[in-house]
């Protein structure tokens, strides 16, 4: 079933007028057909499936037919994450947003290995932006969570540490205990930040600095990659907040 987000302008009681890009998707690649089913969201996070009432190579008309089931998580959870080399920012916000991350903030380091200019700033976040639209109507979201500006550590920490919990996966931190007992200040929280760091790990005054503003936790024995850091613990605080909600 495809997933289009829509403006609250473009709903005119439960007619459902898809323009631009989405409609010539729908007409030209889809071919999608009168009496097929779509699932729409709005800007407001409402969720509907449709019926196809008619296309055009312009414009696809659609009905509410029914409210769609709830896809987003409880809470909003802020993904700092430290910008890796290669495309693996790529495979991290694709699979973050598919788990329910609601916003990704890249985040310079000391020890990232890649240093982008200010025109490359704006074109890898116009990019990632683009990712992030595509894991939401491939996951279902309601929403198209958003890509943020690049930060520093400094600005990134501050804002992280606003949030309700905040958490950091430290290769030096041992044992699984402060890593349980943050999963389950999950349930009550609002908001939930997770910082990770780069390819070459944290330095020594980012720890220092996070010390008192994030709870540092473990991920295992092992030492995990940047993207893989990301995802699984972004897994883990998705199945607390569905399981303790």
């Amino acid at each position: 079933m495809q997933q289009i987000f829509v403006n609250d302008g473009q709903l005119n009681g439960d007619i459902v007028t898809i323009t631009g890009q989405d409609a010539k998707h729908l007409a030209r690649v889809i071919r999608i057909r009168v009496g097929e089913v779509i699932r729409i969201s709005t800007e407001s996070s409402k969720s509907f499936f449709c019926e196809i009432t008619e296309v055009s190579q312009d414009a696809v008309i659609a009905k509410i037919t029914g409210e769609a089931h709830e896809t987003e998580l409880p809470q909003k959870i802020y993904l700092f994450q430290a910008l890796p080399k290669g495309s693996r920012m790529e495979t991290i916000i694709e699979k973050t947003v598919e788990l329910g991350v609601y916003e990704i903030i890249p985040v310079e380091m000391k020890y990232c290995v890649v240093k982008l200019d200010e025109k490359k700033k704006q074109s890898k976040v116009k990019r990632y932006q683009a990712i992030a639209e595509s894991a939401a109507k491939q996951s279902k979201r309601s929403i198209i969570p958003q890509v943020h500006e690049v930060m520093s550590f400094k600005d990134a920490l501050e804002y992280a540490a606003s949030c309700d919990v905040c958490l950091l996966p430290y290769e030096n931190k041992f044992g699984m205990a402060p890593t349980k007992e943050a999963l389950e200040k999950v349930g009550n929280a609002k908001t939930i930040s997770i910082l990770i760091g780069p390819e070459g790990g944290f330095a020594d005054q980012e720890i220092e600095a996070a010390e008192g503003k994030a709870e540092l936790i473990s991920l295992g024995k092992r030492i995990l990659r940047t993207d893989t850091a990301a995802i699984t613990t972004m897994s883990a605080v998705m199945l607390a907040s569905e399981m303790f909600e």
